[in-house]
């Protein structure tokens, strides 16, 4: 039997649900064979989407006439041809081949794509939610959304309390410690709470912040230092008193390894748009799972990236929680032929054959991609 081919390769884009800024777009590709069989994947890289759309054009010439299902070849090869790899562009690029491929593969076999992995070892994966405090600037309105957001069945919140810029003074940091018991106060001892300091402090604040968040119960801290240097973040985490996260802005095997080398994190968090798919993912949380380290993967994309880390999820040991804007989630159903079901803390893959689910192409016209960015946005603001 002869194998089938790819004949192209389509790029959507749509505006994303206001997050950071107002310019922030999901982008789409299709992957289609002489068959008519067709998979979709996403690699929506925040404010850098236009980059990305040239990576994917130079990677389609690539693609045309190749056996879809030859899913590692085409990782390899996309990743080795090019001299100099890495980074977000690139591995953003391959990304969303990866998530098209795994798609059209469940597709043309009629399976879903977390049974092409080897099968679920879970029935659900249990999730915690993300920008359910949007619009939220005082203690008691921070305390009122999440209240909201646990009576809407989410025993466990993410958010943001150190906002702004670098974060190093004494007044900034008391008002996000407020802010963390606000939330606290209002939801009980029982709700897990995730604090993100978005790498908004330096290690001695860092240090001095995990102490003052002992009283509250928390979970976890992501990022509280910038994350270039692994051997320096490893150290934080030995000393810290709460569960380090970080990850989402690491995109392969070979940056994880010397964070895992430092045997302090507890939970990796990479990005299934970014860190070149469902492929390298995997490879990620093998050799997290060998230094018995947690994986939440990283999700501040679109509906596309939470469908596939979903199927990851169902697959890999692992899995610690799955990140949920549920401030997206409107915007997910306007553009999903099939939904994401979540409800009481967990969610599961749509039921269908490859990720159970599509990008309905006539709904993206009423979402128009948003091509201009603002010198205000989050990108090019001062740091300090």
């Amino acid at each position: 039997m002869e194998a089938m081919k790819i004949t192209d390769v389509k790029i959507f884009r749509m505006s994303a649900e206001s997050h950071k800024s107002d310019t922030n777009n999901w982008l789409f590709i299709k992957i289609y064979t002489d068959t008519g069989i067709y998979g979709v994947g996403e690699g929506s890289l925040q404010y850098k989407d236009l980059a990305l759309i040239g990576e994917l054009e130079d990677f389609s010439k690539f693609l045309i006439g190749k056996d879809p299902f030859a899913i590692e070849y085409i990782w390899t090869s996309l990743y080795r041809r090019v001299t100099w790899t890495g980074g977000a562009v690139t591995m953003s690029a391959i990304s969303a081949i990866d998530l098209a491929l795994w798609d059209l593969k469940g597709k043309a076999l009629g399976v879903p794509v977390f049974e092409l992995l080897g099968g679920k070892v879970r029935d659900a994966v249990p999730v915690y939610a993300n920008g359910w405090f949007e619009s939220a600037v005082t203690p008691s309105e921070h305390a009122d959304a999440a209240i909201k957001t646990v009576q809407a069945g989410y025993p466990c919140l993410k958010f943001y309390p150190f906002k702004g810029q670098y974060v190093t003074t004494p007044d900034r940091i008391n008002t996000g410690v407020e802010l963390v018991k606000a939330v606290r106060e209002a939801v009980g001892p029982d709700i897990q709470i995730g604090i993100d300091v978005r790498a908004r402090l330096d290690y001695w604040s860092a240090i001095q912040v995990v102490e003052e968040l002992i009283p509250y119960k928390i979970s976890w801290i992501e990022e509280p230092i910038q994350f270039d240097n692994s051997k320096l973040m490893g150290e934080f985490a030995s000393k810290s008193r709460v569960p380090v996260s970080t990850g989402e802005q690491l995109y392969n095997r070979w940056d994880f390894q010397p964070l895992l080398d430092e045997r302090a994190i507890s939970i990796i968090q990479p990005d299934i748009c970014h860190a070149g798919g469902i492929s390298e993912l995997r490879k990620i949380a093998s050799a997290a799972e060998t230094h018995y380290v947690n994986v939440a993967p990283h999700n501040s994309n679109g509906p596309i990236s939470t469908v596939s880390s979903l199927h990851l999820d169902m697959n890999i040991p692992n899995c610690f929680k799955q990140e949920i804007f549920v401030s997206f989630l409107d915007r997910y159903d306007a553009v999903l032929t099939n939904p994401i079901p979540i409800a009481d803390g967990y969610a599961v893959p749509p039921v269908g054959p490859g990720w159970g689910t599509d990008i309905d192409e006539s709904a993206l016209d009423s979402f128009p991609p948003t091509d201009y960015t603002p010198v205000d946005s989050e990108p090019y603001s001062d740091f300090f």
